[in-house]
């Protein structure tokens, strides 16, 4: 039933989707914390690129974002990224894409969780002299973050179903090896299935765990 499988590295085609999202999943934490930064700061200039990020990013289709990494970064400008082989670079690119893309949905996850941290103590540590960065730092974001394990861990689910969009480009994810083996065999319904199981291994657990991780977390108000 499953020999037709045996021709094909569904294993290497998810581990490539593993990396995908753990990789743009860093990336998207540490810009996207930038951004929140930005979004927050006293700064009217900082604050306007922040908006500006957010409310245009997350309003175009990833599959553009994506789409345009290639095309227009890599053909047009030459953009490699480091990178020597096509495959290579194609892969750096997704990651680049999904990074800029999600680090928009990151930063209104965590900005919501600055809004959440008391205003007296914000005003509290201004008052002993610290510094605006030193209040995120020390003050705000370790509360933030605690509250929203939560709305982070639902958008690294996206995340992970979101890497699908990568095979626009060519990156041999596991949406890419599906469509090759929908083309050449005839088990549609039973490859479906296949792959369905092998993304909802990915992001159940995941799920759960940070649920879990969430309660054990969460700020006693």
């Amino acid at each position: 039933m499953f020999d037709f499988l045996q021709g094909y590295n569904l294993l290497g085609a998810f581990w490539v989707t593993v990396q995908l999202t753990v990789y743009s999943a860093i990336g998207s934490l540490i810009w996207g914390t930038l951004l929140a930064a930005m979004r927050v700061s006293p700064v009217p200039l900082m604050r306007g690129f922040g908006t500006a990020y957010v409310n245009i990013v997350r309003n175009i289709p990833l599959t553009v974002i994506i789409v345009f990494t290639s095309l227009g970064l890599f053909q047009t400008l030459g953009v490699s990224l480091g990178a020597d082989r096509f495959t290579t670079i194609n892969f750096r690119l997704a990651i680049l894409g999904l990074t800029a893309y999600t680090s928009a949905f990151v930063c209104e996850a965590v900005r919501s969780g600055i809004n959440t941290v008391p205003l007296g103590q914000v005003e509290a540590a201004r008052a002993i002299g610290l510094s605006f960065p030193q209040v995120l730092r020390i003050i705000v974001l370790p509360q933030a973050f605690r509250s929203v394990v939560g709305p982070l861990a639902n958008v690294l689910i996206a995340l992970t179903k979101n890497t699908t969009v990568a095979a626009a480009i060519g990156v041999a994810e596991a949406a890419l090896l599906m469509r090759e083996m929908i083309e050449n065999e005839a088990q549609l319904i039973l490859i479906s299935t296949i792959f369905a199981f092998g993304f909802i291994c990915l992001t159940l657990p995941t799920g759960l765990f940070l649920g879990w991780v969430a309660k054990k977390v969460a700020v006693k108000r």
